[in-house]
């Protein structure tokens, strides 16, 4: 009897082998079907970003070590090392424009609170919520050229309504804001932040509409004011949206160059002229290839440190 039962727990062991070998290899292809897919799925967005990204950032990193202009051609390449980088820390227009970068940094936290007290109206605002989020959006989405257009008609020191209107209140002699060199700057980040204030907006809006509500009448019951719920519920939710945007913000104000361009040229006498148009002047006017591209790693080296700066930080104020 034992060995009958021996015999079958044999055969059925043989037959569930048997059965699972083509399982096991059914299971690997489709494996293999279902990782060929991912990658060609994604094989569009790779293959971009190598070639217009990682490429020309490896190729930068190279060049950054040579006295070079790109019009003579590879023939007249000429290592020099690190030279670039040495001449970088006594150049005194690379420093002003470092301390330029630093200043529209200033912008960020302005455009955040006033967008999120702008959302916070707005998500409780019971009428017309559509039509405000679309008239504060507007600026974003339009031509930063018009945009610049714009302000400069409006901040021109003789006919400018921003200087009229000061005028007709008394004071003689308002600023000559994009023509001085002590308001320029002033002047352009006071466009930067109504122009962010849309899509910093619309971000936070959706942060606000996903704060479930019970929260706020568990609180409403237990008699939390309405600033007490804004500091202990809607702050410490919203704070991976603020991350976000700070990150997204800090970065665009590193890479601001088509509004002072149009605007200031870099002037007066340098007053707005930040690193990536500091660059643009030595690469394409006073054809300084390699200079250029040691100033473009300087420039991706303070973005780096200044996100691993908030990615670190972040773990003591994001609350996911």
């Amino acid at each position: 009897m034992n060995e009958v039962i021996f015999l079958e727990q044999v055969l059925t062991n043989g037959v569930t082998k048997a059965n699972s070998q083509p399982a096991r290899t059914t299971a690997r292809k489709r494996s293999f079907y279902d990782t060929m897919a991912g990658y060609l799925f994604i094989s569009p967005m790779l293959i971009t970003t190598t070639v217009l990204t990682i490429i020309p950032i490896v190729l930068s990193a190279i060049i950054s070590f040579t006295d070079w202009n790109f019009i003579t051609g590879l023939g007249h390449i000429k290592f020099i090392g690190i030279n670039n980088y040495l001449e970088l820390l006594r150049d005194g227009n690379f420093l002003r424009s470092m301390k330029n970068n630093i200043a529209l940094m200033g912008v960020v936290p302005v455009a955040m609170f006033l967008s999120l007290v702008l959302a916070v109206l707005i998500n409780k605002a019971t009428y017309f919520k559509t039509f405000f989020k679309v008239i504060y959006f507007m600026p974003f989405i339009s031509s930063f050229v018009a945009v610049a257009v714009l302000w400069r008609v409006l901040f021109h020191p003789n006919s400018g309504p921003i200087n009229g209107f000061l005028k007709s209140i008394g004071i003689e002699h308002p600023p000559l804001w994009l023509a001085d060199p002590n308001y320029a700057l002033v002047s352009v980040m006071i466009i930067m932040v109504w122009a962010s204030l849309g899509f910093n907006m619309i971000i936070f809006l959706a942060g606000l509409q996903n704060i479930p509500k019970d929260l706020y009448e568990a609180a409403d019951i237990d008699g939390a004011s309405v600033i007490k719920q804004f500091f202990s519920i809607t702050l410490p939710l919203l704070s991976p949206t603020t991350f976000f945007l700070l990150i997204t913000g800090i970065v665009s104000s590193f890479k601001a160059f088509d509004l002072i361009m149009i605007l200031t040229n870099g002037g007066p006498a340098g007053s707005t002229s930040v690193i990536v148009f500091y660059l643009y002047e030595t690469a394409f006017i006073n054809l300084k290839s390699g200079y250029a591209s040691a100033i473009g790693m300087m420039l991706l080296f303070s973005i780096l440190i200044i996100t691993i700066i908030q990615w670190v930080g972040q773990k003591r104020w994001v609350n996911y």
